[in-house]
């Protein structure tokens, strides 16, 4: 199933357009917005080539789904919904650009993609992986009902946190 568009009040999230690039990139190479995703930073060539597998791999073989978050029309980030063996479940992954900070947008954001797990995937849980230094990221989950369910000790000595939240009984 293809990647669909998906609305919040503020926010219109939708499958990644190849005239994306530029602002793909410069999200996903932003030292400052990297510094807690997966190894840290993106490199400009490292950015252009995950932009690149969006198309190559992730949509050519409908992998998982994937949105370029726009509000006003203007790209805003980045936001992933896929299963994961680190939780053995569907993990959520988003990213806004340093102008969309503090509006809550992120909480908009991250209640969408729970809601599409529940409603459209059928979800019973979903998670979120979370570096324990990432403060405003572990906030923000807490807020829309994401608990710690346990934490992965990483090579690098750093702590990663495991969040879920389960679906609300019928």
């Amino acid at each position: 199933m293809p990647t669909p568009t998906l609305h919040t009040d503020r926010l219109l999230l939708e499958p990644y357009r190849p005239d994306d690039a530029e602002d793909a990139v410069s999200l996903l190479a932003d030292p400052e917005v990297g510094r807690f995703m997966g190894d840290g930073p993106l490199s400009a060539e490292e950015a252009g080539a995950l932009f690149g597998r969006i198309f190559t791999k992730v949509y050519a073989d409908d992998l998982f789904d994937v949105w370029a978050v726009r509000r006003d029309g203007r790209y805003v980030g980045h936001a992933e919904i896929k299963r994961t063996d680190q939780v053995d479940g569907h993990e959520i992954i988003y990213a806004l650009a340093k102008p969309a900070w503090g509006a809550g947008l992120g909480t908009e954001l991250a209640r969408a993609l729970v809601r599409y797990g529940f409603d459209t995937l059928g979800l019973p849980r979903v998670y979120a992986t979370v570096a324990d230094a990432n403060h405003a990221s572990l906030a923000l989950l807490g807020r829309i009902g994401f608990v710690h369910e346990r934490d992965i000790a990483e090579v690098d000595g750093g702590v990663t946190r495991v969040l879920v939240v389960h679906r609300a009984p019928a």
